[in-house]
């Protein structure tokens, strides 16, 4: 399945252990995360999506990372929860899309890689309210974010033009909780201080 045509589209958001703002995609990378390391959890929802013909509308995926240093030095560790109602093809399908072993945005962060933890298939609870979002997902991981408003009232500020596998605009949040326990990376954060993002995304495999 590795060199399949595919094409998926839809929302992520992420929460990260790095104070608002995260100077990652500032930096292309090169920052030291506020902390020295840095913990993430991004969680993309597929509004529509298929992969070499096998549907995938409506699942969702998580990858999970920790770099221990500055993000472009490398070293991450990386695992991916995959939806547990995806078939098993579906898995394949998601797994492929969400290491980067399938090409796509992913396949670029490939050399920053020091081990892939795999993949494992969890039930996750998503839910959305204007500028909310927030994801459950039992012992795995447990993030919330709301949108910084910016000048017009109901819309977020917005990064423009970065260098993010998501999306080259984010709009700007923080996270009023952050909690990831997966593939050997543990992080609790309920100070309301950390960074998060959210924004439409649309991949594909060229």
């Amino acid at each position: 399945m590795a060199n399949a045509q595919w094409k998926i589209n839809g929302e992520y958001f992420e929460a990260c252990s790095c104070d608002f703002v995260c100077p990652c995609p500032t930096s292309a990378m090169t920052a030291p995360p506020t902390k020295g390391y840095c913990d993430a959890g991004l969680v993309f929802t597929v509004e529509r999506g298929e992969y070499a013909g096998t549907r995938l509308d409506g699942l969702s995926f998580a990858v999970l990372l920790h770099t221990p240093g500055p993000m472009a030095q490398g070293n991450w560790t990386v695992g991916v929860i995959l939806d547990e109602r995806a078939t098993t093809t579906q898995r394949e399908a998601l797994t492929a899309i969400a290491s980067g072993q399938g090409g796509g945005p992913m396949a670029a962060l490939g050399p920053l890689v020091g081990r892939f933890g795999g993949a494992e298939a969890k039930p996750i609870k998503i839910e959305k309210s204007g500028l909310r979002r927030s994801v459950s997902i039992p012992r795995v991981l447990d993030i919330a974010i709301e949108g910084v408003s910016g000048a017009k009232k109901g819309e977020p500020i917005y990064f423009d033009n970065v260098g993010h596998p998501a999306a080259s605009r984010l709009a700007l949040a923080k996270a009023a909780r952050g909690h990831m326990h997966a593939f050997g990376i543990d992080w609790d954060d309920t100070s309301g201080r950390n960074n998060g993002h959210f924004a439409p995304f649309a991949w594909s495999s060229s």
